[in-house]
């Protein structure tokens, strides 16, 4: 099952949000991509495969700061 994850992590430099992309993509499960959104710099857009939402924010909260799960949906492939 695909899904999209969105976390909005309070972030201060640059440096955290390169930390915050590496602990993303190391997540359990099948990371398959890991973005910024692009109107609100503080959310990141994590799209995979049996990814853990809740295990996810609750690292970044450990290691970046204050992160909150905004989205957790699934994404259904389109039938051709």
């Amino acid at each position: 099952m695909m899904q999209k994850i969105v976390i909005e992590v309070q972030m201060r430099s640059r440096r955290c949000r390169a930390k915050a992309m590496k602990i993303a993509a190391v997540a359990d499960g099948g990371v398959n991509s890991v973005a910024f959104n692009e109107e609100k710099k503080d959310q990141m857009v994590i799209i995979g495969e049996g990814v853990d939402a809740a295990s996810l924010a609750l690292s970044l909260r450990k290691k970046v700061g204050h992160a909150t799960l905004v989205i957790v949906e699934e994404i259904v492939p389109e039938d051709i």
